[in-house]
């Protein structure tokens, strides 16, 4: 199945609980290996562009199975690799990982997917955009050819169509809720602003706006420079991008939660399935380089039915890229709201 459905709709619900559903009802029961009744393989395979993500599904999987005796496993970099061997060789009935230190289990003969059920992609377009579809594949090859596949994302490109095609038999195809577009209940907002200005004019904004903040840059030395500046102006700010540690990135993501900081700066590895509550306005401090781009990064506020506001920091060498994204999207961003004022 491919699986189409806005931000904040559910989709990792949509297959967690169905999944887990069949392990409680022994559908997916392996068959006894040994007089311990231990389980030969892992019966459920996520794969997911980030290691922020691939903890948010195991953390969701977890708080769903709560006493169910259900366990999962999440394999992604940055971290060490002795606890996540232990939950491969136990095995987890789950496993959420990241392509390549999955790879590198695999290697070391740590996991067996022999008995795998399930195959899930989440995010499944951001694995083409990461370039993560040579090692999908390779994983792919490992697995039983008999088994169920499911794509999953907010957006489906033709790219996706036929990469799946290699991987899938006739998939069906739902689209819900206005797949591929933002949310319904975002409010668009774009500000128009000379480069050199961005850093001053979004810092008098965050002092004087209410409710947490998730900045976008493009680059993560943007990322960097953006939050020192902020920062030295009195916002409570902290920066996820790729050139931090992975209990960096935890203890940003964590502060934001907790509320330390009102602002977090982030490049767009934060953008696909971030799931915070409470974020009441994304900025675009650069201007996102596709429409999909924009729509995972606004995609972060108005979850669950919310309302949260999307605002964009527009140069003049960007407004070709803003239009694009409108035509793209059938949005009149500018349209939307007059100018923004960071003093009111």
């Amino acid at each position: 199945m491919i699986a189409c459905a806005q931000t904040g709709t559910g989709k990792t619900a949509a297959f967690l609980l169905p999944l887990m559903q069949r392990f409680l009802t022994r559908a997916l029961a392996p068959p006894d290996a040994s007089p311990a009744r231990s389980r030969p393989s892992s019966r459920v395979l996520v794969l997911a562009p980030t290691r922020e993500l691939a903890a948010q599904i195991e953390e969701d999987f977890d708080g769903f199975a709560y006493d169910t005796g259900l366990m999962s496993v999440a394999v992604y970099g940055g971290v060490g690799v002795a606890a996540q061997t232990q939950g491969l060789e136990a095995p987890a009935d789950l496993v959420v990982a990241t392509p390549g230190r999955l790879m590198d289990h695999m290697r070391a003969g740590a996991v067996r997917f022999d008995g795998l059920e399930v195959l899930v992609l989440d995010e499944a377009d951001r694995m083409l955009d990461m370039g993560f579809w040579p090692d999908v594949r390779r994983i792919v090859s490992t697995l039983p050819v008999e088994r169920q596949t499911l794509f999953f994302s907010a957006t489906m490109s033709d790219d996706v169509f036929r990469s799946a095609a290699q991987i899938m038999r006739d998939p069906t195809i739902v689209k819900v809720g206005g797949g591929g577009g933002p949310a319904a209940g975002i409010t668009h907002r774009v500000h128009q602003v000379r480069a050199t200005e961005k850093a001053s004019w979004l810092a008098t904004f965050l002092r004087r706006t209410g409710g947490s903040t998730l900045v976008f840059t493009r680059t993560k030395r943007g990322a960097e420079r953006l939050n020192r500046q902020l920062a030295s102006s009195g916002v409570r700010c902290a920066a996820i991008h790729g050139d931090l540690t992975q209990a960096q990135r935890t203890a940003a993501i964590e502060g934001f939660r907790a509320g330390r900081f009102t602002t977090l700066v982030a490049t767009d590895i934060a953008a696909r399935g971030l799931d915070i509550d409470g974020i009441a306005h994304v900025v675009n401090y650069d201007v996102p380089d596709s429409a999909d781009s924009y729509v995972h990064r606004v995609g972060r506020t108005a979850r669950a039915d919310a309302a949260g506001t999307a605002l964009t920091l527009v140069a003049s060498e960007e407004e070709g890229t803003l239009r694009t994204i409108e035509r793209s999207l059938n949005l009149q961003l500018n349209g939307l709201a007059a100018r923004v004022n960071p003093r009111v």
